[in-house]
């Protein structure tokens, strides 16, 4: 089998009601769709979701990426050789990470379709389902309180508050967001870098009552020294997200105990394959593992769904990134029923748009 055609197609979608983060508001986005076709007619599909404040890409850039070293790399090879075809473009995709993720994900979709199998159960297939966090972006505090009683109504189970702008509206968001969804539902908390250590040992002090499950990323990503003053010294978890990019970011932070958990994003990371190495870095230093997201497909939540299907560490879920897209090609490649996510269970990544 090789691969006879590489293309790749940038597709805006809007978002249904734009959301605010402590560093940016988004009203849209733009992924681009990889396909990759063989020579007996199976496709392979991946997407990027670039962002210039995360990943450093455009849509533009991943589409340069794909002209000027995807396709030379990837046309006429065996696309089941996936490893070898990887490592040849970590090289010159170093700093593209979406654009490497849209092609590790086609090329795990090919082999779930040459197997027969959903991918998720060629990583391990540890579970078949997972509940998911519904992300709420900062808000005033009675429009917080009323989005969250409404994800609670529509099932889910788990909510992930944005903040970091002013920690005194935190603070009084987070409690009477919990009066207000009552004890059962899970709450997790995202600074998106905006505190500083103080502001961030008063925020957790100030809503121990509210049993807050986990606080990701509370201070600047360049800044780890920060990450690990606020771990140290807060009862719960403490978890890096824009602090960890790459694997070697993952050793650095578990070697010197600066957190408790990671937030594995297989846009930052570069898809499947280095979200695995991370896993399992995460795995030897002890540290939960949540599997997240940008503004992405379905395609993409799909694999980072099967990532996380397979492997017994990953006990967080956050992939609701797509939830809010207009006009996805990739509706259904995930199947969403309170609050909890399945994959398809077809082979690869079970889904195959029909608009390419």
């Amino acid at each position: 089998m090789k691969i006879k055609k590489v293309s790749a197609h940038p597709v805006e979608m809007k978002l249904t009601e734009p959301y605010t983060i402590a560093y940016e508001t988004v009203s849209s986005t733009t992924n681009v769709f990889l396909v990759l076709e063989t020579n007996e007619g199976i496709k392979g599909c991946g997407c990027a979701a670039p962002d210039i404040e995360v990943t450093g890409e455009s849509a533009e850039t991943v589409l340069s990426d794909c002209s000027e070293f995807i396709e030379p790399v990837l046309k006429g090879v065996d696309p089941a050789r996936y490893i070898y075809h990887l490592e040849k473009l970590k090289t010159v995709l170093q700093n593209s990470p979406s654009a490497l993720a849209m092609v590790d994900m086609a090329l795990y979709d090919i082999l779930g379709k040459i197997a027969g199998l959903p991918v998720y159960k060629l990583l391990g297939g540890f579970r078949t389902r997972m509940k998911t966090s519904i992300t709420i972006g900062i808000l005033p505090v009675k429009e917080t309180v009323a989005r969250a009683k409404g994800f609670i109504e529509d099932g889910f189970k788990v909510l992930k508050i944005k903040g970091g702008a002013d920690v005194d509206e935190d603070i009084e968001k987070m409690i009477k967001v919990r009066k207000a969804v009552g004890e059962k539902i899970e709450i997790r908390f995202d600074a998106n870098q905006g505190y500083s250590v103080y502001e961030s040992l008063k925020f957790v002090e100030e809503t121990r009552k509210v049993k807050i499950e986990l606080l990701e990323q509370p201070t600047p990503k360049g800044e780890s020294d920060l990450l690990g003053g606020v771990t140290n010294n807060v009862p719960i978890p403490v978890m890096a997200d824009e602090s960890l990019m790459n694997l070697r970011d993952a050793y650095r932070l578990a070697r010197k105990n600066l957190i408790d958990t990671i937030n594995i994003k297989l846009m930052k990371v570069g898809g499947i394959n280095e979200a695995m190495q991370i896993n399992s870095v995460a795995k030897a230093a002890n540290l939960e593992v949540m599997v997240g997201c940008m503004d992405e497909s379905a395609l993409a939540i799909s694999a980072g769904l099967h990532f996380a299907l397979a492997r017994p560490n990953v006990i967080y879920a956050d992939l609701d990134g797509h939830l809010d897209l207009i006009g996805d090609p990739a509706d259904g490649a995930v199947i969403l029923k309170d609050g909890v996510l399945y994959p398809t269970n077809k082979p690869g990544l079970g889904f195959e748009p029909k608009l390419f």
